[in-house]
């Protein structure tokens, strides 16, 4: 009878090595969540990156071919007769303004900045994007234009992007620490 017990009693763990396996895997959990927490930021800054670099190249083409200004300094409205004939939209947005800023990089324009939805006839640069990305971070795509040379640096964690069309500087619109923490979100 004394085997049968030892051959039954064999087949299982004791609550001591249960224990100590739990205790393990608590210290793995332990130390691994928080190595994956940080790889959403990750994520994100290398989104930041990718997008801010994408959108300073499309900014650097419009100035080449738009007779060294940065979008926004000139109203993308006007030329309406060609646009309107190749059944086009016109832009309308004013000098310094967002949606200038915007319609100049995603939609077709001629020499002037004028934009129209459509290739018409004078129409004949970008569009230099398809839309305007989301600034990860806050997953804004609302942009600030700022048109002082020497403006400051943005005070506070805001949203979406900041444009300076008088330096053609082109950054997220926060003083965020990123990862590096000696490195704000605006320094990117």
């Amino acid at each position: 009878m004394t085997t049968t017990l030892r051959h039954h009693a064999a087949k299982g763990f004791t609550l001591i090595e249960l224990l100590i396996v739990v205790i393990i895997i608590a210290i793995l959990a332990a130390i691994a969540i928080p190595q994956f927490s940080n790889t959403s930021n990750d994520a994100q800054e290398a989104a930041l990156d990718a997008n801010l670099a994408t959108v300073r190249s499309a900014i650097e083409l419009y100035r080449v071919q738009h007779n060294n200004r940065y979008p926004s300094i000139a109203v993308s409205s006007g030329g309406g007769a060609a646009c309107t004939g190749a059944s086009g939209v016109v832009g309308t947005g004013d000098v310094n303004s967002e949606l200038a800023f915007r319609e100049q990089l995603t939609n077709f324009s001629n020499r002037d900045g004028q934009t129209c939805s459509v290739a018409a006839p004078g129409f004949i640069y970008g569009p230099y994007l398809r839309a305007l990305p989301a600034e990860p971070i806050s997953n804004s795509a609302a942009t600030a234009v700022i048109t002082a040379a020497n403006a400051a640096e943005p005070a506070a964690v805001t949203p979406g992007w900041r444009f300076n069309n008088a330096t053609g500087k082109f950054q997220a619109n926060s003083n965020a620490p990123g990862r590096d923490t000696n490195r704000l979100l605006s320094a990117h």
